[in-house]
C-alpha cells in the first residue's frame, strides 16, 4: 500500500494493485474565494499549489468523492477527469450531481462495495458537532480491505465521535487517514478533527499508523502541522502520528 498525500484532503491510494484518487481538489493556488465567516479572508483558496501535475494525479483506476464541498470535488477536477472515469459517491444525491457534470460511470458507495477484488466499505462521519451539522450536510469515509494488504480507514471530513470509534472497533484498521486541520468558521466549532480528536483516534487504535491530512490548505484551517507535531510529542504518539508535507508519500508492507 502506498499513500501519496497531495494537498488538503486529496490523496492517492495505491492498494492491491489499483490506484484511487480521493477527494480531488485540483485547482491552481488562489483560484477560489475564501470560505466566508472564517479566518484569513485576505487569502484565496487553495492556499498552496499542487505538488505534482494533474496528469499524474488523474492516471488512476477510480475516484472516491466523500462529499461535494469544493475543497473535495472542485471545478478543476470536473474538467480534468475523463468522463468515463469510475467514480464512487456517498449517496444518490451526490451521484446525480456528479452525473450532471457529464460523468457516466458513477456508483453509490455501499457498506459492501467490491471494486476489482477490493472491498470498499462506506463509513459514517459527522462534519462538525451540534447546530453546524444542519449546514455541513452528509459526509462519509471509506475502509479498504484486501487479503494482500493492511486494512486502511480514510475517515473523511469528520470529528471524533462514536461512529469513528465503531469503525475502529469493527474493522481494526492498521492505517488511518484523518482530516485534521481543525477547520472552523467563527461560530460553530470544529468541522473536522483537531489535535484532541487525533489523540482520541490514537487511544482507540494505539498500534495503528495515523496520517494527518487536510492541513494548511484552505483559509479556515485552525491547526498547523507544527502544532500537531508538538502536541504529538507531548502525548508521546510521534511514532504513530504522521504529519506529511504536501506531496509526501508512505509505503506500508
Amino acid at each position: 500500500m502506498k499513500i501519496n498525500t497531495i494537498r488538503n484532503a486529496t490523496i492517492i491510494v495505491e492498494y492491491a494493485g489499483k490506484k484511487f484518487l480521493i477527494d480531488p481538489m485540483l485547482a491552481e493556488k488562489g483560484a477560489y474565494p475564501p470560505f466566508p465567516n472564517s479566518p484569513r479572508q485576505d487569502q484565496h483558496n487553495p492556499l498552496v499549489s499542487l505538488p505534482t501535475s494533474i496528469e499524474d494525479m488523474i492516471n488512476v483506476d477510480a475516484v472516491i468523492v466523500t462529499h461535494l464541498h469544493y475543497d473535495h470535488w472542485d471545478e478543476a477536477a470536473k474538467e480534468a477527469l475523463p468522463k468515463d472515469m469510475k467514480i464512487f459517491a456517498q449517496n444518490e444525491e451526490d451521484t446525480k450531481e456528479i452525473q450532471s457534470a457529464g460523468f457516466q460511470n458513477v456508483e453509490v458507495l455501499q457498506e459492501n462495495t467490491v471494486f476489482e477484488g477490493i472491498k470498499l466499505i462506506k463509513t459514517k462521519g459527522e462534519h462538525g458537532r451540534g447546530e453546524i451539522l444542519k449546514f455541513t450536510g452528509f459526509v462519509c469515509g471509506v475502509v479498504f480491505k484486501h487479503q494482500t494488504e493492511k486494512t486502511l480507514y480514510v475517515a473523511g471530513d469528520t470529528v471524533w465521535y462514536e461512529a469513528v470509534q465503531e469503525v475502529i472497533n469493527t474493522h481494526k484498521p492498521e492505517i488511518i487517514v484523518v482530516n485534521a486541520g481543525d477547520n472552523q468558521f467563527f461560530e460553530g466549532g470544529s468541522l473536522v478533527m483537531g489535535k484532541n480528536d487525533v489523540f482520541e483516534v490514537y487511544k482507540a487504535a494505539p498500534t495503528s499508523k495515523i496520517i494527518a491530512v487536510h492541513m494548511e490548505a484552505v483559509n479556515h484551517w485552525g491547526l498547523s502541522r507544527e502544532e500537531l507535531k508538538q502536541f504529538s510529542k507531548e502525548k508521546d504518539m510521534t511514532s504513530n502520528v504522521l504529519v506529511p508535507d504536501d506531496g509526501e508519500s508512505y509505503l506500508f508492507k
